[in-house]
């Protein structure tokens, strides 16, 4: 309790261009599913839809998701499996479209979470419903100063700047003007820049729309998939928490298409498989006990690629062409009777970095060319004409 997830969920349904918001106390089986009652007028029986139905291709949010009764969580289990729900009431049989994504939040047994115990013995519900949702967060309210403080000043700000929501619809009051997004706050953190919602709006439903990536098999490590998939089934056997289940590759799937679908790509790449692996390691390891997580992390620590292991990647990469290209240039001075101490800048282009950087499935050196070790060996780039210098080592 109190780290705002019923704010994450109401700003989810603002944010998804299609939503549905219920909550576990004022949901059941048939509001959730489909209903059937009969006309008043025709003595007919009608079919209705119920969230779950409405929120196809898009997004159905269930807060106080412990407080449903079991009954009411089991009849969302085959929406949550098939995309689909099938009637069977008053002479109807037939089947409606559920393809929607579901977003839940609850609360630990007790109101306080215990990092001792495992998550499936923290929470009220069942292991069938627990494997069903691709991820599992645990929100935990620990105490940060720092953290505690810039949350106090947010909160502190909001209220200044709130005015009547009547007020404003009419034009009466204006918004105040809000800081400048690349401020220092008081706590010296550089405020990071926040996308508007209503162009996020517009850009997830641009990538729904228009964006379809393929799974293809050049393009990503399977046999790093299939080792994961052993590894985790044998975790979880031994140390309890979630099971892990087949439906868990297609979730790495699901996620591996999402992250590619919001980079705007046509095809699921390397780094999307990584970022999905990554998300599914974080989730099995913070539903375990707290005593068994440092393990999980060291063990689980070759599926997951840090920055740090590409940085080392690229610079060796980029040491060996640097390293040819001295040789190539030496050859030329003693080919024009020259010394190797007339050498002393050594240039190669940034675009043959980058091929040999895709070569070894990374995609992006931005990040690379502007952090730390690539200036302290020495790199500079020069963005206008597109190469990277350094100088001649005698």
């Amino acid at each position: 309790p109190g780290t705002a997830k019923s704010q994450m969920l109401k700003y989810a349904e603002k944010t998804a261009p299609r939503a549905v918001y219920s909550t576990g106390k004022g949901a059941s089986a048939v509001g959730l599913t489909a209903s059937v009652h009969k006309d008043p007028i025709t003595k007919e029986w009608t079919l209705e839809g119920g969230a779950l139905v409405l929120a196809d291709r898009g997004v159905c949010l269930i807060d106080e998701f412990d407080k449903m009764n079991e009954q009411d969580r089991t009849s969302i289990h085959e929406a949550m499996e098939q995309q689909s729900i099938s009637i069977s009431k008053a002479g109807i049989v037939t089947s409606l479209q559920a393809r929607c994504s579901v977003i839940a939040a609850a609360n630990p047994i007790g109101g306080r979470y215990d990092s001792s115990c495992t998550f499936s013995e923290n929470v009220e519900l069942t292991d069938p419903i627990l494997q069903r949702f691709d991820l599992l967060c645990v929100l935990q309210d620990t105490v940060d100063p720092v953290a505690d403080e810039r949350l106090a000043n947010f909160v502190t700000k909001s209220h200044m700047r709130s005015v009547a929501t009547s007020e404003y619809m009419r034009g009466i009051v204006q918004l105040p003007k809000e800081e400048n997004q690349n401020a220092i706050t008081g706590s010296g953190y550089l405020k990071a820049k926040i996308i508007p919602q209503e162009l996020l709006r517009k850009y997830i439903q641009y990538a729904r729309t228009n964006v379809k990536p393929v799974l293809r098999g050049n393009t990503f490590d399977q046999e790093k998939i299939a080792s994961l998939y052993v590894a985790l089934r044998k975790e979880s056997a031994t140390s309890g928490g979630v099971p892990i289940a087949v439906r868990h590759i297609e979730s790495i799937m699901r996620l591996s298409e999402a992250h590619a679908k919001m980079h705007l790509r046509e095809y699921v790449r390397d780094d999307d498989m990584d970022a999905s692996i990554s998300m599914m390691l974080n989730s099995f390891v913070t539903a375990q006990k707290f005593s068994v997580r440092r393990q999980l992390k060291r063990s689980f620590a070759k599926y997951i690629s840090s920055g740090e292991d590409r940085a080392h990647l690229l610079l060796h990469i980029l040491q060996e062409m640097m390293k040819n290209e001295q040789v190539y240039q030496t050859i030329r001075l003693r080919q024009r009777g020259q010394g190797k101490d007339k050498l002393e800048t050594l240039e190669v282009p940034l675009n043959e970095f980058q091929g040999k950087a895709r070569e070894r499935r990374i995609y992006d050196v931005t990040d690379f060319c502007k952090g730390e070790a690539f200036r302290e060996a020495g790199y500079i780039l020069d963005v206008q004409r597109g190469v990277i210098s350094r100088d001649s080592i005698s």
